[in-house]
């Protein structure tokens, strides 16, 4: 007893110095809970408005007398380009946009003389669009750029080595033959390189750096709308002209040897016993040798009727007589034909005055099988084909082609992807 009363005597010690006075309970202690900080009420995001796109066009607004070559522009800052139409008289002009659809510009030229008008769309981040409308007026014309003449014929089946030769109305000035060029776009199934080269100031002629392939389709898109050929010559409409390369027929003739071998798709079809040109002069400055190179057929005839050049009847060397399955190589009176006589000849010597003769069933054949345009390489004789002795082309290196040329060598377009427009011919 002495003991408990001596402990709660100490106990109660301790709690009076402390001063505080406690409560006995018989439940444990219970630790206080932290009571959380309370928080600021979220507040609303404001957002910035987007400032609308912003569209420049260049021409101008209302510029008068513009240069029909001049290129149409139209930029978006802060948006893209969804819609542009840049048309006169209800016919739009082609174009392209740029990276982004931030940019647009015209492809080809513009009419001379005519009135424009340009709608622009553009939409900002926010969907939200601004359109500009503008005109402007192109300066007229003092003349008009025409193609008069196209070879191949439209839908023509032509060879391998067809040359595209185009014919205007007037003269070209070297300064604008670079802008034609660039007019005159070729495509092809099969995209291939090839160069425009100036035969005279009014011609230009488009050959490939090899043959083209075989069966397939080309088209040539002229797109000279706008394109100047000189002071106040301009084009004021486009042409397009669609052929087809046939099967592969090349033809090479040895002259060493009379023989011809005829060649179809890689494959050689026929050979054919031949006789070309027998070869020297006569006082009328007549050649009587082939030429050699590489020619191209230019045509078939049922027959032709040839006549000596420069000899009256009566003079020694004079004849006069029809000719039947021709096929003609180049404009100095040469032609692959049926012989006439001197069968004996055929796959011995030369004596023709120049053309190479055949049997009759291989000219037949050949006159029936032959595409213009086919490449006759021909070879054994000391007289060379000019480049321009008919459709004489393949005889210029590519190196030497080029340097007819204005805009340099080019890749035809996929003819899929050709967006050439323009009036059939």
């Amino acid at each position: 007893m002495r003991n408990e009363r001596l402990l709660v005597a100490v106990a109660a010690g301790l709690v009076m110095a402390s001063g505080i006075a406690y409560a006995a309970t018989a439940r444990p202690a219970t630790a206080m809970r932290p009571v959380a900080a309370t928080q600021p009420a979220p507040q609303p995001t404001v957002s910035k408005p987007v400032p609308p796109a912003v569209l420049a066009v260049t021409p101008a607004d209302g510029a008068a007398k513009v240069a029909p070559d001049a290129q149409v522009r139209i930029t978006a800052s802060g948006g893209t380009l969804t819609q542009v139409t840049v048309a006169s008289g209800g016919t739009a002009v082609t174009g392209q946009f740029g990276p982004g659809s931030a940019s647009w510009s015209t492809r080809w030229g513009l009419k001379p003389g005519a009135s424009y008008t340009v709608t622009a769309v553009a939409k900002n981040s926010k969907g939200a669009a601004t359109t500009e409308v503008t005109h402007f007026t192109t300066k007229s014309a003092d003349s008009t750029l025409k193609i008069t003449d196209i070879t191949p014929n439209s839908h023509e089946t032509v060879g391998v080595g067809m040359p595209i030769m185009v014919t205007f109305n007037q003269d070209v000035d070297k300064s604008d033959r670079a802008a034609v060029q660039r007019a005159l776009e070729v495509a092809s199934d099969v995209p291939v390189t090839g160069a425009w080269f100036w035969a005279s100031d009014s011609e230009v002629i488009f050959r490939t750096r090899g043959y083209w392939s075989a069966r397939q389709h080309v088209m040539l898109t002229a797109h000279l709308t706008g394109v100047p050929g000189g002071p106040g010559l301009w084009g004021k409409s486009d042409l397009t002209r669609s052929f087809t390369i046939g099967d592969s027929h090349v033809v090479k003739v040895n002259l060493k040897t009379d023989q011809g071998y005829f060649y179809i798709n890689g494959s050689l079809a026929k050979t054919i016993p031949v006789s070309g040109g027998v070869g020297g002069y006569d006082s009328h400055g007549n050649d009587f040798y082939t030429t050699t190179g590489v020619h191209l057929t230019m045509g078939s005839f049922d027959s032709v009727v040839m006549t000596s050049p420069n000899i009256k009847p009566g003079e020694a060397g004079y004849y006069h007589e029809i000719v039947y399955h021709d096929v003609q190589i180049s404009d100095s009176g040469e032609y692959l034909h049926q012989s006439p006589g001197g069968l004996w000849c055929l796959g011995n010597t030369n004596c023709s005055h120049g053309c190479v003769r055949m049997t009759a069933a291989g000219a037949d054949w050949w006159q029936h099988t032959a595409y213009r345009g086919d490449p006759v390489t021909i070879t054994g004789s000391p007289r060379v084909l000019a480049w321009d002795n008919g459709w004489g082309y393949w005889q210029k290196s590519w190196s030497s082609w080029l340097k007819g040329s204005s805009a340099g060598s080019v890749t035809t377009t996929a003819l899929t992807a050709s967006a050439g427009l323009g009036a059939a011919a």
